[in-house]
């Protein structure tokens, strides 16, 4: 990767500075433009500058009215410990936006704690997403811990593992998870899930204080099936049998009931308990996933939810 030339550091320092100044400590562009010595159009360019490249990260902390009665509703329906729900856009095809941001933020704050916790992980889009929100933290005293494998179907490192970025982030130790999401075998799962450094991971996973999981869908391009952890008979099968969703690879059907055998019988990830023993986050969104997050919360595999607000009025129409 090409080195940055001076200059175009020093525009990205003054860039930073005019974010800071902008959405931090609450200056008007006249003000930067003044405090930066530059002109105003320069300020505002500055400005946008920030923003383009990530230089800083906005969070709306506002209680939105709506979207507090939403989640009320939602705990209510699906005896939640915990629900956040973030308003839609309407426009926006991302599956991500809006949750992953609220996820980081309620990552943040279990991070923050002095008292040392455990946080179980899950893989996926959303979590992908969050890790990549969250600020740099320095938090030795907890443990990071992952439910689910890292290791693609061709040998290489899954794309979506979020652990690593997130012990990253917060200068946590961490414990990945160095199977398959699927084992090739029953048997060769019994053999992987045998080893003690496995053994051991499992059993932190387990004693996990709070656990933060994305959930899949299984139809029409269904992650499973996109990352190639699963076949297009396989994902039929699953489908035939009455699965709706997945979470770090276990498929449900509408009650949030496992289903018996099929690629159920070679998921390698730590095993769901239902209803969750611990408090069981799970962070999604979008139209396609609407079947799967119902199942989930039917089956109590999750004891808290964050999602928008458009799944929210969906999730409350289920029966």
């Amino acid at each position: 990767m090409a080195r940055k030339s001076e200059s175009e550091t020093n525009r990205l320092e003054d860039a930073a500075r005019a974010g800071w100044l902008y959405y931090i400590a609450g200056n008007t562009q006249d003000e930067i433009a003044d405090k930066l010595g530059v002109s105003r159009q320069t300020a505002q360019r500055l400005v946008s500058l920030a923003i383009s490249h990530r230089l800083i990260k906005v969070r709306l902390d506002h209680p939105i009215a709506e979207c507090l009665r939403l989640a009320e509703l939602l705990k209510s329906k699906f005896a939640l410990q915990l629900c956040e729900v973030v308003p839609a856009d309407p426009a926006s095809r991302s599956t991500t936006v809006g949750v992953a941001e609220a996820t980081a933020a309620a990552l943040e704050l279990r991070l923050e704690s002095r008292s040392p916790i455990v946080i179980a992980l899950g893989s996926g889009r959303t979590l992908r997403a969050a890790a990549d929100q969250l600020p740099p933290m320095d938090c030795p005293q907890h443990k990071i811990v992952s439910l689910v494998g890292n290791i693609a179907p061709d040998g290489s490192a899954s794309f979506y593992d979020v652990i690593t970025r997130v012990a990253d982030a917060v200068r946590a130790p961490h414990y990945p998870m160095p199977l398959p999401v699927i084992a090739s075998s029953a048997a060769e799962k019994k053999l992987l899930l045998a080893q003690k450094p496995v053994k051991h991971v499992v059993d932190l996973a387990r004693r996990a204080d709070v656990t933060f999981v994305g959930v899949g869908h299984l139809g029409e391009g269904a992650p499973l099936l996109q990352d190639g952890f699963v076949t297009r008979d396989e994902l039929r099968a699953l489908v035939k049998a009455g699965a709706v969703g997945e979470i770090v690879g276990w498929a449900f059907d509408r009650q949030g009931r496992m289903i018996e055998g099929l690629t159920n019988e070679r998921v390698a990830s730590v095993a769901l308990d239902g209803p969750a023993k611990r408090l069981v986050i799970g962070a999604a969104m979008g139209q396609a996933k609407a079947d799967a997050i119902a199942g989930a919360l039917a089956g109590r595999l999750l004891g808290g939810l964050i999602t928008n607000e458009t799944m929210a009025r969906r999730l409350l129409e289920y029966d």
